[in-house]
């Protein structure tokens, strides 16, 4: 294994489905900007509840991937 230097950034999914999605959607959107993505870690997951009933998940990763050379 070489040795790398990652970058952390924290970003906040959203999800009225779950929170495993709310963590794809996360990631999904980091792709489209961040190139060499390379793990996450959940901090914080919360939800929003509308007349009794969970409305949407939030999920806070952290998110690290490697600079360039």
């Amino acid at each position: 294994m070489s040795d790398h230097v990652y970058k952390v950034t924290e970003l906040t999914g959203s999800s009225k489905k779950g929170i495993e999605d709310a963590v794809h959607n996360a990631i999904n959107r980091a792709s489209r900007t961040l190139r060499n993505l390379r793990w996450f870690e959940v901090t914080e997951t919360r939800g929003h509840i509308e007349d009794g009933k969970i409305a949407h998940w939030q999920v806070t990763i952290k998110i690290g991937f490697t600079l360039d050379e």
